[in-house]
């Protein structure tokens, strides 16, 4: 883990502007670089004029990704192992833990966020502006309808019929946008926000888009550009895709239309793999699994301060890497914060140099457990129990254990989906791949090295004797929408 105080990639008087851009539940095979299905050539040409991160791993779910992304710390550390943060529950990314834009201001940083937060809100305490923004326009909860800003208000009888409301400027509900579509809204609020900053300040733009998330809506002039797929579903997502691409190269566009792109480091990132909506071919298994296709993400930075750019990088990255790494690229420092699982990987990104990490901790789950107690005796080692689940990487070893999720593959074409069908998984609760030899996870090699199944199953027990409870509180009725003017947001 990185703890430093270092200058920024650049002149001392002039601290790089940072965009971050996290798309929602975006596929590895849906980006155009890697697939020719959907266009997005404004996310290509950023990608090939930087450095694509191809071995850059993120969280299988929305909350955690957006945490470890915020704090630079995995979410065992927290209580956030289980799900994602639910908008009838009191729960929150914990106020103790100190977050990126907190760090950011203090070395002089203007910081932004427009789109979804996710981490919290059922007391202002946790809103976005109480954890180090000056300015929120967005959602507070984990997906809603792209054009209403609506989601179902679950603690009533009839959530289909009766919706709450969910878009906000800061702390006010911003119900003149009720009928925009979220991503021009975002993009067009980035845009002004850049237009009106003053060049001299440094600026930290979060922009975590709704797309992809479901519900899949887009105008229909998106959608038409794909009318030979056969799926409408299919055209719709690869039309709120195209959408989101159109909106970044607007954003990029006024960065460089207002003189601040030279000095400009733009990161782009998805928060999980796609849902089965989208395709993470030839990845194996969905958003929500710890398979590949949910855990190895999206990921390039594109910056004319980057030292060698056009190029990849399979450097292992991961998204806690996030936060010291931009810490560093601001010139500030991360004495101060809790201890970080994340580590600086500027210079591994910059200029290609060694990643100085070694592994992952991808998740345990102790709430999702199989039904067999005995499960830890499997492989003769009885300080983690494998029916947990649970997945670690080190090196080119990664470790699974318990129910991992949904391992099928599944590829998106012109004609419809081509899915192919794991087997051998019913009963099982432990596997072993050697993941740059086999990044697809095809072949088990768990009864091939047991001295490393033990290796790694020592280091899940080591990580977990560290972890706090997982906290999931129950629902709570004060929660309810209609209880506070059909509006989502804090009811303690």
């Amino acid at each position: 883990m990185e703890t430093s105080s270092t200058q920024c990639p650049c002149e001392k008087a002039r601290k790089p502007h940072i965009v971050f851009i996290l798309a929602d539940d975006y596929g590895w095979n849906d980006i155009g670089y890697h697939s020719s299905l959907i266009q997005t050539p404004n996310l290509d040409r950023l990608a090939q004029e930087g450095v694509k991160l191809e071995n850059y791993y993120i969280q299988p779910i929305c909350s955690p990704s957006r945490a470890q992304l915020m704090t630079g710390r995995y979410q065992i550390r927290y209580g956030m192992q289980h799900s994602v943060l639910m908008s009838d529950r009191p729960h929150g990314l914990p106020l103790g833990e100190v977050t990126l834009p907190q760090v950011l201001k203090e070395s002089g940083y203007a910081t932004h966020i427009v789109g979804k937060w996710h981490l919290g809100h059922f007391k202002k305490e946790y809103l976005p502006t109480w954890r180090g923004f000056d300015t929120f326009f967005g959602f507070l909860g984990g997906g809603e309808d792209y054009f209403t800003h609506r989601i179902p208000n679950e603690i009533v009888e009839t959530p289909e019929t009766y919706r709450a409301f969910d878009f906000w400027d800061g702390s006010k509900p911003c119900l003149s946008e009720n009928g925009s579509y979220s991503t021009h809204v975002f993009a067009r609020k980035s845009i002004e926000l850049i237009s009106r900053h003053d060049k001299d300040k440094p600026m930290f733009l979060y922009l975590p888009f709704q797309a992809v998330h479901a519900p899949l809506e887009a105008p229909e002039e998106y959608i038409n550009k794909y009318a030979h797929i056969r799926s409408k579903n299919m055209r719709t997502y690869a039309g709120v895709t195209t959408a989101m691409d159109e909106a970044v190269g607007n954003i990029t566009r006024a960065l460089k239309d207002h003189g601040m792109w030279e000095n400009t480091v733009l990161i782009f990132s998805t928060d999980n793999g796609a849902s089965k909506a989208g395709s993470n071919w030839p990845l194996r298994g969905f958003k929500n699994t710890l398979w590949e296709g949910g855990v190895r993400g999206v990921g390039f930075v594109s910056s004319p301060l980057l030292k060698v750019k056009q190029r990849i990088s399979d450097a292992l990255l991961h998204i806690s890497d996030w936060f010291p790494t931009i810490v560093r690229i601001a010139g500030g420092s991360t004495f101060g914060t809790k201890p970080l699982d994340g580590y600086d990987v500027w210079d591994t990104i910059s200029e290609g140099t060694p990643s100085p990490r070694t592994e992952i901790l991808h998740n345990i789950d102790p709430l999702i457990a199989a039904t067999n107690s005995d499960a830890s005796k499997i492989h003769g080692h009885s300080t983690f129990n494998t029916s947990v689940k649970a997945a670690i990487r080190v090196g080119d070893w990664k470790l699974l254990t318990g129910n991992p999720g949904n391992g099928d593959w599944q590829l998106q074409t012109f004609d419809g989906k081509i899915k192919e069908k794991s087997t051998g998984v019913r009963g099982k609760q432990l596997w072993l791949f050697n993941i740059r030899n086999d990044p697809q996870e095809r072949k088990d090699v768990s009864d091939e090295y047991p001295e490393v199944v033990q290796r790694l199953l020592t280091k899940l027990s080591a990580y977990n004797q560290t972890a706090v409870p997982v906290y999931w509180p129950d629902i709570d009725p004060r929660s309810n929408p209609a209880l506070h003017g059909d509006l989502v947001g804090p009811w303690m």
